[in-house]
């Protein structure tokens, strides 16, 4: 553990950034998170995170004692100029140059430089995000090299060192479920599975193994295969 270092989480309360949170509480002194509302089809993803937190200080008491503030921003611009499958009542589809409609241009970037903002003035030095590189959509502001881009331009902005966590960046969802179980062990699976919210649809009527979700959209599609790798590692998931 390192506790010395404050970090400050990007949670929008789905599986990734719930996962990450854990993380961030058995790495750091105080955490604190922040979630953004700017349009978003699966809205209902706010509601859902609240309830996170709340199972979180019910059920990880260890944890509790160091999980600050919540802070949540309202940046409705950014759905205003987006054009995307996740800010409009569109269908989700593969674009001409290879990018599924769901990228939401600009908007980790903006979600990172808001939160360095934040907890430049929150006496926070981490800033934890799920991004991933190994099992995602192919969206340009989740890789690595523009995370990196962006903790030099921040500190150097900031004139103040930050850092950018990604804990998720090199491990696919199957291992995202497996990181959560060495987190909190099954409690904290099961949290995710009843609380956490990923459909992009916003759909949270059937609960299936792997939680709620429409069971269609690449989001819901991407957990649920991970899901069936964590339970039966060297089996082939349905559809791959």
């Amino acid at each position: 553990m390192s506790l010395p270092r404050n970090a400050l989480v990007l949670f929008s309360g789905g599986q990734d950034s719930t996962t990450c949170l854990a993380h961030a509480l058995e790495q750091y002194a105080r955490v604190e998170t922040i979630a953004f509302d700017y349009g978003q089809r699966h809205r209902i993803e706010l509601d859902a995170r609240l309830e996170v937190l709340r199972q979180f200080r019910a059920q990880f008491p260890h944890w509790a004692e160091r999980l600050g503030e919540d802070h949540l921003l309202a940046v409705p611009v950014l759905g205003e100029i987006s054009e995307t499958s996740l800010t409009r009542d569109i269908a989700m589809e593969m674009q001409e140059q290879g990018l599924p409609n769901s990228f939401v241009p600009g908007r980790n970037l903006l979600f990172l430089t808001l939160a360095a903002a934040l907890a430049y003035r929150r006496g926070l030095d981490v800033l934890v995000t799920g991004v991933c590189e190994t099992d995602f959509s192919g969206y340009p502001d989740c890789r690595d090299d523009t995370i990196k881009a962006m903790q030099i331009a921040l500190s150097l902005g900031m004139d103040r060192r930050i850092l950018i966590d990604t804990p998720l960046m090199w491990i696919d969802k199957a291992d995202t479920w497996r990181l959560a179980e060495r987190l909190g062990g099954s409690a904290l699976v099961g949290l995710i599975v009843e609380h956490t919210h990923t459909c992009y649809l916003g759909e949270r009527g059937a609960l299936h193994a792997w939680g709620y979700g429409c069971g269609d959209c690449p989001a819901c599609q991407l957990r649920a295969r991970g899901w069936h790798q964590y339970q039966s590692p060297g089996a082939t998931p349905p559809g791959g």
